[in-house]
């Protein structure tokens, strides 16, 4: 492991989304194994995410900034999981109201930091490093594949031939494997910026930021993406870019991974305890999407007909889901399944369920923290991407051969037939060949994150590139 002799000091600013901070965080620690002086960057409100990685590194320092006052969301909010689904732009544009804040806690710092490293939403810090006359580094929490598309379509901007038809379909034809994608699955910045949306131009400045920035860190592994690896170093123009992932928690973390309930964790493996291995459905759909009740109908009529054990983490409304129309358990479903499914509402232990040896496939909507959790244990998916990046992911998992697509679209609502043949297969005999594939890719993660490993290796790359002045 390289050990920056000289400690140097790195300002690191998460984007306030669970998806997005906890990889950070967890690259966060690589970094101070290595012995750099390092500063996060959070709003009061999400300081207790700092908590485990403080306790564990008690030298990292907190730089606790207010939020911006503003009305684009709703006052007191500071986290993206607060907000309706369409709150990433706002958030995005009220965090850039930082930027003097951070310019004069950097010019008053004794020993400021030489570099940052900031989310991929937060491309404006580039134009702060610049005018700091320092080094700034994208983190992506995103695959390689999705920053190679979203990248690309900043640069060369698409158009639609018909201003007004959705579904055009726009190719990518300079990136590997050629994706292809109708517009709306485009991103939701791009597309609000194409249609002259409101603060069109503070989104588009911070996207070519990120083009501009010193180098782009991922999290992935370069035995899963190297094709898209080698398409950003030629993108760019250069090979400051780094692939470190799967960044997950120890073994000892598994049961606290974006929540914690220790005794809601118990009785899970307790359920999970009594069935033989690769004989368990799980259905997760991540911390932001909600679905509707139509959704929740069909997709408990599927795993009811599907005949197949299943554990299901079912979030619930937030603010911005309108009461009654979310969320809602199909009357009687639970009784009708009792003994093979298992309902959980809310926050679920994601990592430790996905390792535990009775799941044997995971209905997922392709965040890409939920792919590489379930990549790292070898568990293939049934794929539902709903919005952003998960529409990639589903492509890159297709091309692995470790993904069957259920269906796709935050609106969509499965064909049941459809979802129960798909979700008895999977845990079936004739799954065999994605199991396996599932666990070569599970085999390499793991190995990847090891003394010497490509992951391992690439981040001791990055600590020295962060330990130098910019320009050297």
């Amino acid at each position: 492991m390289a050990i920056s002799q000289g400690g140097a000091h790195i300002l690191i600013f998460p984007y306030p989304s669970q998806g997005h901070m906890i990889p950070l965080l967890d690259l966060t620690h690589q970094l101070a194994l290595r012995n750099l002086t390092i500063t996060i960057l959070v709003t009061p409100k999400n300081l207790h995410y700092l908590n485990p990685l403080l306790i564990k590194h008690p030298s990292i320092q907190p730089l606790v900034l207010p939020f911006p006052p503003t009305t684009l969301i709703p006052h007191g909010v500071e986290n993206v999981r607060d907000l309706p689904p369409s709150g990433f732009i706002p958030m995005t544009v009220a965090l850039s109201d930082l930027y003097d804040p951070i310019l004069n806690w950097f010019r008053n710092h004794p020993s400021p930091p030489l570099a940052i490293v900031s989310d991929m939403f937060l491309g404006w810090t580039n134009r702060l490093a610049t005018e700091l006359k320092i080094s700034r580094y994208v983190f992506s929490p995103s695959a390689v594949l999705a920053l190679s598309v979203s990248c690309n379509v900043w640069r060369h901007m698409p158009k639609r031939n018909d201003p007004t038809d959705e579904n055009e379909v726009i190719t990518f034809s300079d990136i590997p494997n050629f994706p292809s994608h109708p517009w709306w699955n485009l991103t939701p910045m791009f597309r609000s910026y194409a249609q002259g949306g409101p603060h069109s131009e503070v989104i588009r400045a911070s996207s070519q930021g990120n083009l501009a920035s010193c180098g782009f860190i991922f999290n992935s592994f370069t035995e899963l993406e190297r094709v898209y690896l080698d398409y950003m170093k030629k993108f760019l123009g250069h090979d400051r870019v780094w692939a470190v992932g799967p960044l997950l928690p120890s073994e000892e973390e598994r049961v606290g991974r974006g929540g914690s309930n220790e005794i809601l964790a118990g009785e899970i493996k307790l359920w999970l305890d009594q069935f033989e291995d690769a004989t368990v459905v799980y259905v997760c759909f991540g911390s932001q999407a909600v679905l509707t009740n139509k959704q929740m109908e069909m997709l408990a009529l599927g795993l009811e007909k599907s005949g197949a054990r299943f554990l299901w983490s079912c979030k619930e409304p937030t603010k911005g889901h309108q009461v009654g129309e979310y969320g809602m358990i199909p009357l009687g479903f639970e009784d009708r399944v009792s003994g093979r499914g298992l309902i959980v509402r809310g926050w679920a232990p994601q990592v430790a369920i996905l390792s535990h040896p009775a799941v044997g496939a995971f209905l997922t909507h392709c965040g890409w923290n939920s792919v590489l959790e379930s990549i790292a244990a070898g568990v293939p998916m049934l794929t539902w991407p709903m919005m952003a990046d998960q529409f990639y992911d589903a492509d890159l998992l297709d091309e692995l051969k470790v993904g069957t697509r259920v269906c796709e679209g935050e609106r969509t609502v499965p064909d049941s037939d459809k979802l129960a043949r798909l979700v008895a297969s999977s845990v079936s005999d004739e799954n065999g060949a994605p199991i396996a594939r599932a666990k070569v890719l599970s085999k390499a993660a793991q190995e990847s994150t090891q003394k010497d490993g490509t992951s391992y290796r690439a981040v001791d790359d990055l600590v020295d590139h962060l330990s130098k002045p910019k320009g050297l």
